[in-house]
C-alpha cells in the first residue's frame, strides 16, 4: 500500500516474561476486493481446494437453477485460481508517553450512559482538590471501557500518574480507579510479505444468467461433489456481473 491506514491500538495485560517485551503479535484482518461475475469459496479441506486450483477450468450444470429448470443442456465455464493477499510480516513502532493525558480504568459497571460517565470523569478531573485541571478532551477506547482524559495544561496528568489510583464517588458509590500513562504508538516500518489462502478458492468469469441465491447454491452444490474434485464447503461469497464486493479474512484458528 502506497499510505498506511490510522488505528487505534489498545494493549492490555501483564508481561510476564522478560523476553516477551519486545513481541507484539499481529492478528490481520485483511480487506480482499472481489470484483464482479466471481466467488470465494473456503473449502473445510486445503487439500479439495488445491485441487480444485489445479483443475483450473470447470464445467459447472445450470439446471438445478429454478429459473433454468426446463434447459438441463445449460452449462457455463468458469476458472479456479488461488487467493493470495499480503499479510504483515514485520511491524516497527515508536511509542511516546503523552505529556497532557492520562489513561482511567478499573471503571465500575454501573446503569448509566457513556456520556453521562464521560461527564461525571471530567467533572472529577477537572477539580484542582482532586489533582486535576481543566479537561480539553474525554472519550471511550472502543469498547475496551478506558477513557482517554486530555487536559489543557502540562503537568496535570504527570502529577495523577504519580498517583496511580483515585477514589471517586459515583452515585453515592465510592470507587477505586486506576490512572496509567497514555502511550501514542507511531508506525516507522510496516513489511508486508504474500501469503496464499490454503483453503480458499476464487471462481471468476461467472455469467450472470441465475439470480444471486440461485447462483450461490448451484456453485456450492457443484463445488461439494467429490465426482468433480470437490469437498465439504465452509463458506461461498458471491458477487454478480455489475458489482463489486470486499471479502474479510481473519485469522484462521482450525
Amino acid at each position: 500500500p502506497s499510505a498506511l491506514p490510522e488505528k487505534n491500538m489498545i494493549f492490555k495485560g501483564l508481561v510476564v516474561n522478560k523476553e516477551d517485551m519486545n513481541k507484539l503479535m499481529l492478528t490481520p484482518q485483511i480487506y480482499y476486493p472481489l470484483p464482479g461475475g466471481s466467488a470465494l469459496i473456503t473449502f473445510e479441506e486445503a487439500s479439495v481446494a488445491q485441487r480444485i486450483i489445479e483443475m483450473r477450468e470447470h464445467v459447472v450444470d445450470l439446471s438445478c437453477g429454478e429459473e433454468l429448470e426446463e434447459l438441463d443442456w445449460c452449462r457455463m465455464r468458469v476458472q479456479a485460481m488461488p487467493v493470495e493477499i499480503m499479510v504483515p510480516s514485520a511491524l516497527e513502532m515508536r511509542l511516546t508517553q503523552s505529556s497532557r493525558s492520562i489513561l482511567v480504568s478499573d471503571l465500575p459497571s454501573l446503569d448509566i450512559s457513556e456520556d453521562d460517565l464521560l461527564d461525571k470523569l471530567e467533572l472529577f478531573f477537572s477539580k484542582t482538590k482532586n489533582g486535576g485541571s481543566e479537561v480539553e478532551s474525554r472519550e471511550f477506547l472502543g469498547d475496551s471501557g478506558l477513557v482517554v482524559l486530555t487536559f489543557t495544561q502540562d503537568g496535570v496528568a504527570e502529577r495523577l500518574i504519580e498517583k496511580g489510583n483515585t477514589q471517586m464517588t459515583i452515585r453515592g458509590g465510592e470507587y477505586k480507579i486506576k490512572i496509567s500513562p497514555c502511550m501514542n504508538g507511531d508506525i516507522t516500518d510496516l513489511q508486508f510479505q504474500p501469503s496464499r489462502c490454503p483453503r480458499t478458492v476464487l471462481i471468476s468469469g461467472i455469467p450472470d444468467v441465475l439470480s444471486e441465491e440461485s447462483m450461490r447454491t448451484t456453485l456450492e452444490i457443484h463445488f461439494q461433489k467429490a465426482s468433480r474434485g470437490g469437498g465439504e464447503v465452509d463458506a461461498l461469497a458471491y458477487i454478480p456481473a455489475g458489482r463489486t464486493g470486499v471479502a474479510v479474512f481473519k485469522e484462521d484458528r482450525g
